[in-house]
């Protein structure tokens, strides 16, 4: 039975089997680990200025799901089979949002339908072949009627731009790159390479974060 609306809760995908152990790719962990604390400060931020703002209020589930954002971009790779990429773009769509609404935060309530509304939408833009509303709702544990609703607010919220270039794609990926050091407490070897990570090649960067 899948999820009602409003339990963010995923169960088990009808007719899909879960791949066994697919390596996740290190860009998941470290996207993961920056959310959780975006989420941990705008929940204090709330407790502070009680209130989470509006813009996002399409997003709010009944409750926080208990599923981690680990656990959840994991299941939204092995199910969705989207690259990579995708949750690095679905990661700008949300930093952009934070930029454009900041009075509007990032919670536990919201990010879990933020993130797979952002990655679901990135995955139109990038992968040639991708799995439709339907699909991404039932991995996601939401209604499909709500994907579809928060798929066109993300839209209008971020005024349709949704297109990331490779200039603006390789500056994130550098971001991420250092909090993957910053991660494993390898500062030094952050202030170290910061002049070097300038000259590095997307591919590169790109081959450190996925591996």
């Amino acid at each position: 039975m899948l999820a009602s609306a409003g339990d963010d809760e995923p169960d088990p995908v009808v007719g899909q089997d879960l791949p066994t152990e697919a390596a996740t790719p290190r860009v998941l962990t470290i996207i993961s680990h920056v959310m959780e604390k975006l989420v941990a400060r705008n929940e204090w931020l709330a407790k502070q200025t009680k209130g989470f703002g509006k813009s996002l209020d399409a997003f709010h589930g009944v409750r926080a799901p208990s599923i981690s954002i680990a656990k959840y971009l994991e299941r939204i790779y092995k199910y969705t089979k989207c690259s990579p990429s995708c949750f690095v773009v679905g990661y700008v769509y949300i930093d952009r949002l934070a930029h454009k609404h900041p009075g509007s935060l990032v919670v536990s309530m919201n990010v879990h339908r933020l993130l797979v509304t952002c990655v679901m939408i990135a995955s139109k833009m990038l992968d040639d072949v991708h799995y439709n509303n339907e699909f991404y709702a039932r991995v996601g544990g939401v209604s499909n009627a709500d994907l579809n609703k928060m798929e066109l607010e993300l839209l209008f919220l971020l005024d349709f731009r949704v297109t990331v270039s490779s200039r603006v794609f390789e500056s994130y990926c550098f971001h991420l790159d250092k909090e993957m050091l910053l991660l494993h407490g390898d500062v030094s070897s952050l202030q170290d390479n910061q002049p070097m990570q300038e000259s590095l090649s997307v591919a590169s960067t790109l081959s450190s974060l996925y591996v």
